[in-house]
C-alpha cells in the first residue's frame, strides 16, 4: 500500500459517474484516487504512472467489454488488484471478469460497498461480492446443464433406438438371456449388441453402460 493511503486508479468512461465516484472515495480517510483513465491506452499509461494498489475498473468502455481485455493485461502487467465495476449482471461477465484477474466484481448501484471492497482488495483478502458470487453460481450451474445436455446428446448418436432399448432392460435387471426371449432375437444377437455398445461407449461391462445411459437420461 502506498503509505498510509491506499491509492486508487479509476477506470470509467462515463465522466459525470467517474467524477461522483473520485468525489467519493477522496472523502474517505484512508483512500485516494491517484489517477483517472476513459479508455484502454489512457489507463495503461495511467497505471505505469501512478503503480496504484487498486484498480476500479468498469466492464464497459465505449460500448464494449473492453474492461475484460484490460484487465488481463493490467493484472499481468501492474501487480495492482482490480475490481471490475459494471450496471449490469451479466453472468458471463462475471466469469470472465475473474478469469481476466479481477478480485471482486461490483454492481455499480451498490456504490456505499466500494470502499470497503477497496480495502479488502488492497489487503489481498478480498471476498467475493455476494451477489457476484450468486451470479457465479448460476452461471457454472449453467455451465454444467450444458454440459450435461451436450453429453446425453452425444449419447443419443451414438446409440440407435434398439441399443438404448437393450441398455434399459440391462438397467433393470434383465440378464442377457431373458433379453433374447423377451425381444425374440438370439442370444449371439443379443451378445453382438452389448459387444457392439461397449465399442462405441468405451465402458468394460454393459451394466456400466446401462448406468452411464441412465444417468444422460437416454431412458
Amino acid at each position: 500500500m502506498s503509505g498510509q493511503t491506499i491509492a486508487v486508479v479509476l477506470v470509467e468512461d462515463d465522466p459525470d459517474w467517474r467524477r461522483g465516484l473520485a468525489a467519493y472515495l477522496n472523502n474517505e480517510p484512508d483512500i485516494t484516487i491517484v489517477g483517472e483513465a476513459d479508455h484502454a491506452e489512457a489507463a495503461l499509461s495511467v497505471v505505469a504512472d501512478k503503480k496504484p494498489d487498486v484498480i476500479l475498473l468498469d466492464i464497459m468502455l465505449a460500448d464494449s467489454p473492453e474492461g475484460l481485455r484490460l484487465a488481463a493485461e493490467l493484472s499481468v502487467d501492474s501487480g495492482a488488484r482490480i475490481i471490475m465495476l459494471t450496471s449490469m449482471e451479466d453472468r458471463a461477465f462475471v466469469v470472465e471478469a475473474f478469469r481476466a484477474g479481477a478480485v471482486n466484481y461490483l454492481v455499480k448501484s451498490d456504490f456505499a460497498a466500494i470502499p470497503a471492497a477497496v480495502r479488502k482488495a488492497s489487503e489481498d483478502s478480498s471476498a467475493i461480492d455476494g451477489a457476484a458470487a450468486k451470479l457465479m453460481l448460476a452461471e457454472f450451474r449453467r455451465l454444467k446443464l450444458l454440459e450435461r445436455e451436450y453429453e446425453a446428446d452425444k449419447f443419443k448418436r451414438l446409440l440407435t433406438p434398439a441399443e438404448v432399448q437393450l441398455l434399459s432392460m440391462i438397467h433393470d435387471g434383465y440378464s442377457q438371456t431373458q433379453i433374447a426371449e423377451k425381444s425374440f432375437l438370439s442370444l449371439r444377437t443379443v451378445k453382438n449388441h452389448v459387444n457392439n455398445i461397449l465399442r462405441k461407449l468405451g465402458g468394460k461391462s454393459s451394466k456400466e453402460a446401462a448406468q452411464r445411459a441412465k444417468d444422460n437420461d437416454l431412458f
